[in-house]
């Protein structure tokens, strides 16, 4: 997490240190980015940087965390626009995701994610589907997911619904850019898999 003197920046210089974080990025993976590209685009001495955060992984893990929590949000929207309906709803966010990215910057951010994954940018990410957990044990989107329309007993079958849907966007996401994908092919085996579970894997 950033430092404390991170989040008492005037609001203004805050949001010009994550742009440039952003940027850099995006123009690479974590590992190959530079700390002296960051700086320099965000107008600051690099000591003032090590004062934000305590690395360039640092930064970049808070500003993946932002950005999950975002998509979160958009998540649940889709959830209450296709009236809880979780297949109707990841697919539609899948779509989102790949096509209705406003820009190149954070589509390539995201690419540069998927492309280097680490556990931990599994985690980050499986928080987008997931959300968090409340202390009764249920993901705070329980409440959003129709439930009716799931071949499901209890609390527990769902919460292993949507970690396994939550798995199988992660897989094709990663898929999508390793294997080169185009976004219609990546979303055709989407929807594939998507419809299988819908249907079920057994006779």
């Amino acid at each position: 997490m950033p430092k404390a003197t991170f989040f008492n920046l005037p609001e203004k210089k805050r949001a010009s240190l994550i742009k440039a974080c952003e940027r850099e990025f995006s123009r690479v993976p974590v590992f190959e980015a530079s700390i002296a590209n960051i700086v320099k685009s965000a107008g600051i001495s690099r000591g003032s940087f090590y004062q934000y955060f305590e690395d360039k992984e640092d930064a970049y893990y808070y500003i993946l965390h932002e950005q999950a929590k975002r998509r979160n949000q958009a998540f649940k929207h889709h959830l209450q626009v296709h009236e809880g309906d979780l297949f109707e709803a990841i697919t539609a966010f899948y779509y989102e995701l790949l096509i209705e990215l406003p820009d190149d910057k954070e589509y390539n951010f995201l690419r540069n994610a998927l492309l280097n994954v680490t556990h931990q940018i599994e985690t980050i990410f499986n928080e987008i589907i997931e959300g968090h957990v409340k202390q009764n044990g249920l993901y705070d989107l329980s409440e959003l997911i129709n439930k009716d329309i799931l071949n499901i007993e209890t609390d527990d079958e769902l919460q292993h619904v949507i970690q396994i849907v939550s798995a199988i966007a992660f897989r094709n996401f990663v898929e999508k850019f390793t294997k080169e994908l185009s976004d219609e092919e990546a979303i055709k085996n989407f929807k594939a898999e998507m419809n299988l579970l819908k249907k079920g894997l057994a006779k």
